[in-house]
């Protein structure tokens, strides 16, 4: 069960995320049959970010309408993609916190095992803090979750 070492899902997702130039990251992705997808959120509800990040996965292909344990999948890896960027305090506008981020979701097989299946990687990166405008400081979190 090893994991391709060219083929590392969360670290594709964060490139992906955090490119000027993601030309070379799509033909890879391209090649490997992987499916990608980037949107931006802000918001002061944790709720918000996780359902602008699902809607842009069903939306864009990346994930299916139909299907619950993809939805369910995408879930699990935002969660833990937001536990890194809010230090593990689920919390934003109760606790007087803004964020404006970007993101990245990618859905492909990391494995030399093809039979190992599917995985999400959600990479989120962007800024936090107080509702002030230029008091907020860098942060970036990752997820990754099989389907």
């Amino acid at each position: 069960m090893a994991l391709h070492k060219e083929h590392r899902i969360g670290r594709h997702a964060t490139l992906l995320l955090l490119a000027d130039d993601r030309s070379d990251l799509s033909k890879l992705a391209g090649e490997l049959g992987w499916k990608s997808c980037l949107g931006k959120v802000g918001s002061m509800e944790s709720q918000k970010v996780v359902a602008a990040i699902e809607v842009a996965a069903k939306q864009q292909g990346v994930i299916s309408q139909e299907l619950y344990r993809e939805t369910h999948a995408l879930y699990h890896a935002i969660m833990e993609a937001l536990h890194g960027i809010t230090r593990g305090q689920m919390q934003l506008g109760s606790v007087m916190r803004t964020v404006g981020l970007r993101f990245a979701v990618v859905r492909g097989n990391p494995y030399e095992d093809h039979s190992e299946g599917e995985w999400l990687a959600v990479a989120i990166y962007g800024t936090i803090g107080a509702p002030v405008r230029g008091l907020e400081h860098e942060t970036l979190g990752l997820g990754i979750n099989h389907i």
